[in-house]
């Protein structure tokens, strides 16, 4: 894939529609929007067609809206899929706090703002590993905006269970850890190509594409400001307290080879949920939107939108 200066973040979408075996007819209506939330911070979120959204999208940390493209063609519904703070093309923060609490006080203001135009209507909230705990913080505080919750491979255990894992198990994750600067986009592909096994070669340099950027001096960065221990991302543990506090339905999914939920940590998040729908996804590491994107669409049509 050419990394030139022509890049279109919506020219890729016919790619992820061939590699899933879906129709593109013709291109969706889908565009970016910007949400001030608060002392001029600026959150970026991509809304697919046009119409009201009836979902909402959470990407994991060091990934971005991109990371849900084929999940959102294939649900061909109306969507909001966000760049949380430090990510994508969200603004980053002074604080440099990319946890839970501080990402769901900035989702909620984003869903206020565009709530005002369906009003005591609550949204499907689907939200992947840092993008999970957000929704579980979000659904928390405002169980107002969200209708229906999916957590996509994350329990408030995953501090723990990320600090036993080996790099291998980590997969893209452990990219986090490593170098924050490329010589070159080829080399910045290569690392990501290495970490990601189940993923075709070109999606996963797609998605590179989407989560990086060129400096000035012609070496490449990642698009999220994750390095050097941000605030936030350390304990999650007292968000069991959240899960307990929940009063939608609620859906938890985990990677059939992910080892970032441990069988006790879904059997403590069903004691607190018991009526909480899990699943496992077959084939999938911890990123099930790319592993296995039609299959989560399924899940997610199936539990939240039939």
């Amino acid at each position: 894939m050419s990394a030139d200066a022509g890049y279109d973040e919506f020219g890729l979408l016919p790619d992820n529609a061939a590699e899933a075996g879906l129709p593109f007819d013709r291109a969706p209506a889908v565009a970016r929007r910007t949400f001030t939330v608060g002392a001029g911070q600026k959150v970026s979120a991509i809304h697919w067609h046009s119409a009201l959204p009836d979902l909402v999208l959470l990407h994991g940390g060091g990934q971005n809206a991109h990371t849900w493209d084929t999940v959102a063609l294939a649900l061909g519904r109306p969507l909001l899929a966000v760049d949380l703070p430090g990510h994508g093309h969200s603004d980053r923060r002074a604080d440099r706090d990319y946890g839970p609490w501080r990402n769901a006080e900035a989702v909620a203001s984003v869903l206020d703002q565009a709530h005002r135009r369906w009003p005591g209507r609550g949204l499907v909230v689907v939200g992947m590993s840092l993008g999970g705990v957000t929704a579980i913080r979000l659904a928390a505080i405002r169980p107002d905006l969200v209708r229906r919750l999916v957590i996509v491979d994350v329990t408030p255990q995953a501090h723990e269970r990320h600090g036993q894992l080996s790099r291998a198990d980590q997969g893209a994750v452990a990219l986090v850890t490593g170098p924050p600067v490329y010589d070159s986009f080829e080399q910045m592909a290569a690392a990501a190509v290495a970490a990601s096994p189940r993923r075709p070669r070109s999606a996963v340099e797609r998605g590179v594409r989407h989560n990086s950027m060129q400096l000035a001096d012609g070496r490449w960065t990642w698009r999220y400001d994750l390095f050097d221990r941000p605030q936030g991302l350390t304990d999650f543990a007292s968000l069991w307290a959240d899960v307990a506090s929940l009063t939608m339905p609620v859906m938890l999914v985990r990677g059939g080879d992910s080892k970032f939920v441990a069988d006790a940590d879904a059997a403590r998040f069903q004691d607190l949920q018991p009526t909480a729908r899990l699943e496992t996804v077959a084939d999938s590491g911890h990123a099930v939107q790319s592993d296995q994107p039609l299959a989560l669409t399924r899940l997610i049509a199936d539990f939240a939108l039939a």
